[in-house]
């Protein structure tokens, strides 16, 4: 049969709720077309193949298959409806069509209708019959019936014999529809006559074309016996628990013979015409009749057996009985479920009500015993849900999480409803895919880290890590910096490996230029989008010893003469001058020591270890020399140390000529030897000039006032250097000379010609209503050079800021020792509060304005 005729061979479809049913014949052709699905299930070719349409059978061969590019059912494997089926009726094959993205299930059903492709046939093709002569008209005799595998009208479905001389048949049905024949009697039978009788006896089909078979009959005539055994009962029914144990009674069947002698025993037996398979699971006994269990009885594979009895007494004639046995089903098979359908990873983020697989159930047992229900572990976020009889959903019933649980063991329990319940499990593993739903964690919020300057560049500073609970890809870390300014970009100071998060230096840092700073490190993962997290990273600079203290005073200039003067009446202990320095380094890398490291006599002067004071160690003689030459060491503490030096000029007179007489040797260079000579010589004429007009006193004092200013603004380029003490910088151990005044009375008179300073008592001066604290605290503000005229300035020019605002100073006071009120007190001047005032007196001109006391 070519497929092309099979189309014509399907005898009809019909279609209940989610069920669609085919029939086809027996015997069709490879290939053949059973149904077209595309177009009685309402799908196309796109859509099988998209949602890869596979067959689901329980059958362990797969008879019908699906052709995908077509969209119809073909047949795959021969079907032979005797061989699937046997004798039930009606033969099917029951199977599914799966589909998947979304999943659906379409249920099939195809009838294999029978062919008449098998003649009736007998088990036994010589069959013998022993009747008595005495056997009456209608005596029956039980005949072997005729066996086709095919069913309906095509088995047997009549019976001829021949010759009917003696012998008619008499068809009779079973309760399941098949005939069965017994012989006869119609004339008596002589022995004498003819002791045998042969008989054809022919089974025929109702098939078309129509098959027959035939067997033969040996007839033979024994002597009579008049009286034929009778069952008590023509039907014994009985109820029988498919689980009856071998040799287990099932009924006793009895019957009675009025004869005597071997013609009254009895012997039973089961007859002919009783079915192969029951006298394999059946025994009788011939002489008590007792019916036992002589097999395994399965209610699942036949729910009744009918034996036929007969009885025969010792003269050939017999009775027969049927025994009807209903086998009773009890729950023994356990529900078996199959999986159809298994989606073994889902995402994460999957919603609730996400199928993940389909099952299928199946228990053999019948009624309560077959109903099946399906339940999964409460625990679990899956439960299952039915959409039709005996089929399962596995469906998501929360959230899911991997990074809290990345795979499930769901154990499926199928459980019936027999008493006691028989269950039986499946567990299917499922894995939960990542998602990136987590972003990098550091393990800290915050890190610290010390770093020593001057480090060499690419020194590893600091390793930063952090956690992502995600997995592959998406738990791939990657460490950059999220860039800002400090003092410039951060990638000129630092850089990160991306990959381990370990930190390194760019550069060399330095303490000074800047302390500390903080960069934020974000940790970003591999996830589309990427997900990240910021971290700060605080860098503290540590310094190290990499700065020389710097003296601020006394300064080492070539544009002026720093001297310091020290009248031979200077006691022990006589503050000479103080050194100030500073170090730019911290802590103790900043700590100062000062040391005499040179003098021209070291027993006269000492310098304060911590403060930098130099004083006088003894009494000062005549013998001591007036120029002495200091050499003072700064050093600080670091290790190693650092040191500065600073020389120091000392005059030891109590008059300026004596200090002018070695003046010239504490120059340093050519250009101002010249300009102290010159001074020098200047300095001389002008005492000269002063002594011969000391009568003209009056006249000189207004010759001071005029020249006092252009002396003053001439010569301020050489005026002596003063120090400018910042804020910060305090006296240490106050015992320094910042915070003490120092008074002291230069007066010039016409006789003398000679400048006589000594200190000023306080009972000679005239303090104008104050007292002398407040003229102190005068003073200093006086002198103290304003701030702002210093600060952003570099070094130099802070020197030259800082010379002029003392210079402005020094005019403030020397207009007040010209001023009216001062000439009303008829006081002596007196310079206050600082020593340099002393030197600008020794300055060339300075005798032409000395004559301050009138």
């Amino acid at each position: 049969m070519s497929p092309q005729q099979s189309y014509s061979t399907v005898t009809s479809f019909r279609f209940q709720g989610c069920i669609f049913r085919y029939s086809i014949p027996e015997e069709m052709n490879k290939g053949s077309v059973v149904g077209t699905v595309i177009q009685d299930l309402g799908l196309d070719v796109k859509r099988l193949k998209s949602g890869r349409a596979r067959i689901f059978t329980e059958d362990s061969r797969e008879y019908i298959g699906l052709n995908v590019d077509k969209g119809t059912l073909v047949v795959r494997e021969r079907i032979d409806r005797e061989e699937l089926c046997a004798q039930v009726s009606p033969c099917s094959l029951h199977f599914q069509i799966i589909l998947e993205n979304p999943i659906e299930l379409h249920r099939i059903d195809v009838e294999i209708l029978d062919i008449n492709d098998n003649p009736p046939a007998f088990e036994r093709k010589e069959i013998s019959v022993e009747v008595r002569e005495s056997a009456a008209i209608g005596s029956r005799f039980s005949l072997e019936s005729a066996r086709d595998a095919d069913a309906g009208l095509n088995t047997v479905q009549r019976y001829t014999l021949s010759p009917t001389e003696h012998f008619t048949l008499k068809e009779l049905s079973r309760s399941d529809g098949t005939k069965y024949v017994e012989m006869v009697l119609q004339t008596l039978l002589d022995r004498e006559l003819q002791e045998e009788h042969k008989l054809i006896l022919t089974a025929f089909d109702g098939g078309t074309p129509q098959k027959s078979g035939t067997a033969r009959i040996t007839v033979t005539v024994i002597d009579a016996n008049d009286n034929t055994p009778m069952f008590s009962q023509p039907i014994y029914r009985v109820s029988l628990s498919e689980n009856a144990a071998k040799s287990s009674l099932v009924v006793t069947v009895s019957a009675t013979d009025k004869d005597k002698g071997s013609n009254g025993e009895v012997m039973y037996s089961f007859s002919q015409s009783t079915g192969k398979e029951a006298i394999e699971l059946f025994s009788i006994d011939s002489d008590t009749g007792e019916i036992k269990v002589g097999g395994l009885l399965d209610y699942e594979k036949a729910r009744q057996y009918e034996l036929n009895v007969e009885a025969m007494d010792k003269g050939g004639l017999t009775d027969r009985s049927k025994v009807v046995i209903e086998v009773t089903d009890i729950n023994d098979n356990i529900p078996k479920i199959t999986l159809m359908s298994f989606s073994n990873t889902l995402p994460e983020n999957s919603p609730p009500g996400t199928v993940i697989a389909m099952i299928n159930v199946q228990d053999s047992d019948s009624e309560e015993n077959a109903k099946v229900t399906c339940s999964i572990d409460r625990n679990l976020p899956f439960r299952t849900e039915s959409s039709l009889t005996n089929y399962y959903s596995i469906v998501t019933d929360a959230s899911l999480d991997r990074e809290q649980t990345a795979e499930y063991n769901i154990t499926i329990t199928a459980k019936d409803g027999g008493h006691p319940p028989m269950s039986s499990t499946k567990t299917l593993l499922l894995k939960i895919s990542d998602i990136n739903d987590h972003s990098p964690q550091f393990e800290h919020e915050s890190y610290s880290t010390h770093v020593t300057e001057n480090n060499s560049p690419s020194l590893s500073l600091l390793s930063i890590k952090a956690n992502d609970a995600d997995l592959g890809t998406n738990a791939q870390i990657s460490y950059f910096i999220v860039d800002k300014d400090v003092n410039g970009a951060l990638s000129s100071l630092i850089s990160i490996d991306s990959g381990s998060g370990m930190i390194y230096a760019t550069k060399s840092f330095d303490y000074e230029q800047i302390k500390s700073f903080s960069i934020t490190v974000k940790a970003q993962d591999g996830g589309s989008p990427p997900l990240s997290s910021n971290a700060t990273v605080n860098f503290f600079i540590q310094d190290q010893n990499d700065n020389s203290p710097q003296v601020l005073y006394p300064l080492q200039t070539g544009r002026s003469l720093v001297a310091e003067i020290v009248p031979r009446s200077a006691d022990v202990g006589y503050l000479v001058t103080k050194v100030v320095a500073v170090d730019v380094d911290s802590g103790q890398n900043a700590w100062l020591s000062y040391k005499l490291q040179k003098a021209t006599d070291r027993a006269l002067f000492e310098v304060g270890l911590q403060n930098g004071e130099i004083r006088t160690v003894r009494q000062v003689t005549d013998k001591d020399a007036v120029k002495q030459k200091l050499t003072v060491v700064v050093e600080d503490n670091g290790q190693p140390s650092r040191s500065a030096t600073v020389n120091i000029n000392v005059a030891v007179a109590d008059s300026f000529p004596e200090v002018l007489s070695e003046f010239t040797d504490f120059t340093h260079d050519k250009e101002y030897d010249d300009n102290l000579t010159f001074y020098l010589v200047l300095a001389l004429a002008v005492v000269s000039f002063l002594f011969i007009t000391s009568i003209i006193a009056i006249l000189s004092l207004k010759c001071y006032r005029w020249r006092r200013e252009r002396m003053f603004y001439k010569s301020s380029a050489n005026l002596p250097v003063i120090p400018y003490y910042p804020p910060l910088y305090a006296d240490v151990g106050g015992t320094g000379t910042l915070k003490q005044v120092f008074n002291y009375e230069v007066c010039g008179t016409a006789d003398s010609r000679k400048i006589h300073c000594s200190p000023l008592s306080t009972s000679a001066w005239d303090w104008g209503g104050r007292d002398r604290e407040s003229w102190e605290e005068w003073c200093i503000s006086t002198l103290q050079p304003p701030l702002h005229e210093c600060v952003g300035l570099g070094r130099e020019r802070q020197r030259d800021a800082t010379q002029t605002a003392y210079v402005n100073s020094i005019s403030r006071l020397l207009r007040l020792a010209s001023s009216p009120q001062q000439q009303k007190a008829q006081q002596p001047f007196c310079t206050v509060c600082f020593p340099p005032l002393l030197l600008f007196a020794s300055r060339p001109g300075w005798d032409s304005v000395n004559p301050l006391c009138t």
